[in-house]
């Protein structure tokens, strides 16, 4: 199980500020474009998981992921996910029709057909992201500014396996 510390950021100006501080630190940056999906039925959701594929860097990257039982308390997120890398251009194949997840040959979309019993699949839409990645106190800070369309929102994300520790480091700037 994944355990994530998001940090929201309530404006552009506490983003730039976030940034700054941690230029020093900063080892790479990926633009991301994220695509979700259901079940038909709503299998997926109504057992509160979600199926993504993600694109990194002009699809030089995709993985999908099966994310699970999400559950979130004090800024703490702790999810259940599963990743696996799937050739690009299938990925794109599968956001553009995403009827053609049924028959993709990957463990993580099987285990979305098997365990939840998901026959056929529907987008629930998706967005983009710049992630700045920092390396800062022996911690991998993500650092999120993603478009929704709609608007923009800023975060702070680190995996952890002391996520209470990770939360007062990354408060501390």
């Amino acid at each position: 199980m994944e355990i994530e510390v998001k940090l929201r950021l309530p404006h552009v100006d506490a983003y730039r500020q976030v940034t700054n501080f941690l230029a020093p630190f900063h080892v790479g940056t990926h633009r991301q474009e994220n695509h979700f999906f259901d079940g038909g039925a709503g299998e997926l959701s109504a057992r509160r998981a979600v199926l993504r594929l993600r694109f990194s860097d002009n699809d030089s990257r995709c993985v999908v992921t099966l994310k699970a039982k999400a559950v979130l308390v004090d800024g703490v997120s702790r999810v259940e996910e599963d990743e696996e890398e799937l050739d690009p251009s299938i990925g794109r194949d599968c956001a553009t029709e995403p009827a053609k997840l049924s028959t993709v040959e990957s463990r993580v979309v099987g285990r979305a057909r098997e365990e939840f019993g998901t026959l056929e699949f529907v987008s629930l839409g998706g967005f983009g992201n710049v992630r700045q990645v920092y390396e800062w106190k022996g911690l991998k800070l993500e650092v999120d500014e993603t478009d929704f369309g709609f608007g923009i929102l800023y975060e702070i994300e680190c995996e952890s396996a002391n996520p209470e520790v990770a939360k007062k480091s990354s408060r501390s700037f």
